[in-house]
């Protein structure tokens, strides 16, 4: 979460960078008048500890020199009163604001670029030209009623509607996209991990879901449990509340999972075929690091995903993502979006966030160094999201007769 000490001692340049966020002012009001209440009450504690310590004082020097203390042991035993009301006021106050900071999203860096949405991002560059078709291109869901890779109708009657079933060439696909791009992100230095499905309210609360977007998370009746987003939580979690040894760090971590989540507010969009989906795999990139080395990390993250795309021969762009469009936690965004010849536009397929010590603050991930512990930087992004892969290879390798071919890379994996 955003740093409360900073947020109090610089008020004014704090809240300048919130309001980039696109955040309700009326937020930032409340949080103004907690930290004036909360001044006041340290104002008022401050004067009766000094005044418990002058009386306390006044109390020896009234024994050893014989004096009646009945009335100042009155006055003592009040004003310890007064100071236990102040400390729980105090303690109601940093609750409160504790509360309220926890729905506030991240700074953005200084130089992610102003802008409301998507139409304010900023292309940094493309990465290999689109094909030209001699025919025309087909949508996903037209390539997969020909070739029967997707059956949207059972899956619909399985579960619900943004539900989908694989099945045939496009099942098998799914699977060799899983392992190509684990394969893929080991062999550029990250770990393989494999990490539960479902996580408690604390690691959600640790990358940022709980409490604002709960709303947007399926919910296990009867357990503080939930069906995870991304692999971003449980991976991020691995190291929830520990302190790290810096010639450890940088960690970097890959897991495949599938991620669950309800698309609240997204009801008509995309309603065809299987680009939002209540259930989707993803291949996800965490790294943990020390500050000094986030923005080299974060880098290479954006390396290898966009190498990813490549290797796959899908044509793609980098997009820095402005200060409205960003996720909750993410202080800088790089999205990775791929060409879908059928719709004739990019569409995301990756999106890779430095959260800074956001998250670690939240989490309580930090390292040792110099005998002091510090919050470590985190950060994530997808290495891919794969359905939408399965499908941009569908769109991009599709021949005249609506059949599809298999990248090379692919091949050895079916």
């Amino acid at each position: 979460m955003v740093d409360l000490r900073q947020f109090e001692k610089d008020f004014d340049t704090v809240s300048a960078a919130l309001k980039r966020r696109g955040i309700d002012e009326r937020i930032l009001e409340k949080v103004k008048v907690l930290f004036e209440e909360k001044k006041a009450v340290q104002k008022r504690l401050e004067a009766a500890q000094a005044e418990q310590n002058r009386k306390s004082r006044l109390f020896g020097q009234y024994k050893r020199e014989g004096k009646d203390v009945t009335e100042l042991q009155k006055e003592v035993a009040e004003n310890k009163e007064r100071i236990a009301a102040l400390n729980e006021e105090l303690r109601l106050l940093e609750e409160k604001l504790f509360e309220l900071a926890a729905t506030i999203p991240n700074l953005p860096d200084p130089d992610v670029p102003d802008g409301e949405d998507e139409e304010d991002n900023v292309e940094i560059r493309k990465v290999l030209e689109p094909k030209i078709f001699d025919f025309q291109p087909k949508e996903h869901w037209e390539l997969a009623e020909r070739n029967g890779w997707i059956d949207f109708e059972r899956g619909v009657k399985i579960a619900k509607s943004r539900f989908s079933a694989l099945r045939y060439e496009g099942a098998r696909l799914e699977r060799a996209l899983i392992n190509y791009m684990l394969d893929f992100n080991r062999d550029r230095g990250f770990e393989e991990v494999y990490v539960p499905f479902m996580a408690n309210a604390e690691s959600l609360f640790g990358t940022g879901q709980l409490p604002k977007f709960a709303d947007d998370l399926f919910k296990v009746e009867g357990e503080e449990l939930y069906l995870i987003p991304t692999a971003e939580v449980p991976v991020t979690n691995l190291f929830r509340d520990e302190i790290l040894k810096k010639e450890d760090l940088p960690l970097r971590l890959t897991a495949y999972t599938p991620c669950f989540r309800k698309e609240a507010g997204s009801a008509g969009r995309d309603t065809r075929g299987m680009i939002r989906q209540h259930q989707f795999d993803k291949v996800e990139l965490v790294c943990i690091t020390a500050p000094e080395e986030s923005d080299r990390v974060f880098e290479e993250m954006v390396a290898c995903a966009s190498d990813l795309l490549t290797s796959l021969g899908l044509p793609h762009r980098h997009m820095l993502l402005c200060a409205g469009d960003m996720g909750f936690s993410a202080a800088r965004t790089v999205d990775l979006e791929v060409w879908l010849p059928g719709q004739g536009k990019y569409r995301e397929i990756s999106s890779i966030s430095n959260t800074r010590d956001f998250q670690a603050r939240r989490a309580k991930i930090r390292f040792k160094e110099e005998k002091k512990n510090r919050l470590v930087h985190t950060l994530n992004g997808s290495s891919l999201a794969v359905g939408r892969t399965l499908i941009a290879i569908m769109e991009n390798y599709q021949q005249a007769d609506g059949s599809i071919l298999v990248p090379e890379v692919l091949r050895p994996y079916l």
